[in-house]
């Protein structure tokens, strides 16, 4: 399966999927909001780490492959759990980037400006998580899997 971006997709997409991303990622932010009030910012931090919106985008991009299939006649169960699964090291690599950015803005955040701890933490956020993207890629094309 080749990850590719189509800007077409997102016109096929229904309004109630986007509804159920919104709810759930408001959900979500919530949720670390009572338990940041209840045990304190940094424990509730830990939660607003949380990709809110992907496990309804993992069960969306299940959905939509399965019907793709579906549509020819065929069982697409696998190729959306494959596409699912694509999804999740894609949003593993990016919360790894997510852990950069707060440890730089955690650690730099008191003793300098604003505007140069977002600059660099966004920096170092974008620097992993492709770094991390990259190197997976080229394992993967070592290994002989696409």
């Amino acid at each position: 399966m080749k990850i590719s971006f189509d800007a077409s997709a997102l016109r096929s997409i229904r309004w109630h999927q986007y509804l159920v991303r919104f709810v759930l990622g408001g959900v979500v932010t919530v949720i670390a909001g009572l338990l940041a009030k209840a045990f304190g910012p940094v424990f509730g931090g830990l939660f607003l780490a949380f990709p809110a919106i992907f496990p309804a985008s993992v069960t969306l991009i299940a959905k939509r492959e399965r019907q793709k299939k579906a549509r020819h006649g065929l069982d697409g169960t696998v190729r959306g759990r494959r596409a699912a699964a694509l999804d999740a090291a894609g949003t593993v690599l990016g919360a790894v980037g997510l852990g950069c950015f707060a440890g730089v803005v955690w650690k730099t955040l008191p003793v300098h400006h604003e505007a140069l701890v977002f600059g660099s933490a966004a920096a170092s956020w974008l620097i992993v998580s492709t770094s991390l993207w990259w190197l997976r890629k080229k394992h993967h094309a070592a290994l002989g899997r696409h």
